[in-house]
């Protein structure tokens, strides 16, 4: 198995994907804490399904990772912080945290 792999997305009608961005970004304003499970790998980083936000997608880059985290594994549980919303392809970004490690 290669070991990047991208995300496959939410089964959204396309009529209806305004109306979810609007929810998701409600649901996941920022500076609010989440949490999910890696579901792709990329060099610049892992997406991330939203625990309670179904149709959310995250995007967590490298550049965004605690030092010296590696990138997770696919299944990985991660948490984190939103730190911006991406308009242009509805995603939400996210700064994660340490392994283990609460947000403050």
């Amino acid at each position: 198995m290669d070991e990047y792999t991208w995300p496959t997305r939410p089964k959204v009608p396309k009529e209806s994907y305004q109306e979810v961005w609007e929810a998701t970004v409600a649901a996941l304003p920022l500076g609010a804490s989440m949490s999910g499970e890696v579901v792709g790998r990329q060099p610049f980083g892992v997406f991330i399904r939203v625990d309670g936000v179904p149709d959310a997608m995250a995007l967590a880059e490298i550049i965004s990772m605690p030092e010296g985290m590696g990138l997770p594994v696919l299944g990985a549980r991660v948490q984190g912080e939103v730190v911006a919303h991406a308009d242009h392809n509805c995603q939400v970004r996210v700064r994660l945290h340490e392994a283990g490690a609460s947000p403050e």
